[in-house]
């Protein structure tokens, strides 16, 4: 698939099943958002939640409580337009699934988190090696042991996702990756994985392994799946996320998520 894309046609194909899996490098430019849906019941605790842990659910925007629109974002239709959702129930992920037309209730409320596939740009246009990206896999991703900011029944571990950088280019990495907190900002660790909880890099809990050569640093930063976490936490009987790697495509830049 062509990476020139604009967001709708992107959006289009997804809705008509011809594009699933990542969205990784997809429509460059535009932002992508992690996905959480849940009922109004529990809305509020999760907005909390997204505001005491800002660098692993940055908010970009919330709908109203049984809208399926997202209109600060383009023209989408939530229940469509995202390659594959993850469905929680009574807490536990019960199946993945490419459309939520037959699951979506008049109570859900839907919030779009921000995503490190937005950074990744920054890292090319800066000149930087994404692993994941040129390897052509989704990125790896790891449960720490590092605690959440809870909110009501909103609880959990960090999530993060890693790239590989030479010292020097993690530096960079960090530096530009600092202009971007709404879309999880600098990274939270770089180096030895053991210190925040994470004992083989080879064995990510989502995505994919991807290589790191010797002279490489590992750099961690905050990511969109922690909320998946926080989830089953709260066991609530029915909530949807996209699936890890799957993000909602949106028309909006990244360039006017920068921070001077």
């Amino acid at each position: 698939m062509s990476d020139t894309l604009s967001p709708a046609e992107l959006r289009r194909m997804i809705r008509a099943g011809e594009h699933i899996g990542t969205t990784s490098g997809t429509a460059p430019g535009f932002v992508q958002c992690n996905i959480v849906i849940l009922p109004t019941s529990h809305a509020e605790d999760f907005m909390r939640f997204c505001q005491r842990n800002p660098k692993p659910c940055p908010l970009i925007a919330v709908g109203e409580p049984g809208d399926v629109a997202l209109p600060a974002l383009g023209d989408i239709d939530i229940r469509t337009d995202v390659p594959a959702y993850r469905v929680f129930r009574d807490g536990a992920p019960s199946e993945e699934v490419p459309d939520i037309s037959a699951l979506w209730r008049d109570d859900f409320v839907v919030f779009a988190l921000g995503c490190s596939f937005s950074f990744e740009e920054a890292l090319l246009d800066d000149g930087l090696e994404v692993r994941n990206l040129s390897q052509g896999r989704n990125v790896p991703m790891y449960r720490t042991n590092i605690d959440c900011i809870k909110s009501g029944a909103f609880s959990g571990k960090l999530v993060v996702s890693m790239r590989p950088f030479l010292a020097a280019d993690a530096i960079r990495a960090i530096q530009i990756c600092s202009r971007f907190p709404a879309v999880h900002g600098a990274p939270i660790h770089l180096g030895d994985p053991q210190l925040i909880g994470i004992a083989d890099l080879s064995q990510p809990d989502y995505g994919d392994a991807i290589r790191i050569e010797q002279a490489e640093l590992p750099v961690f930063w905050a990511c969109g799946v922690t909320p998946q976490l926080a989830l089953q936490a709260a066991n609530l009987p029915l909530a949807i996320t996209h699936s890890p790697g799957c993000m909602l495509v949106t028309d909006m830049r990244n360039s006017q998520l920068a921070v001077l």
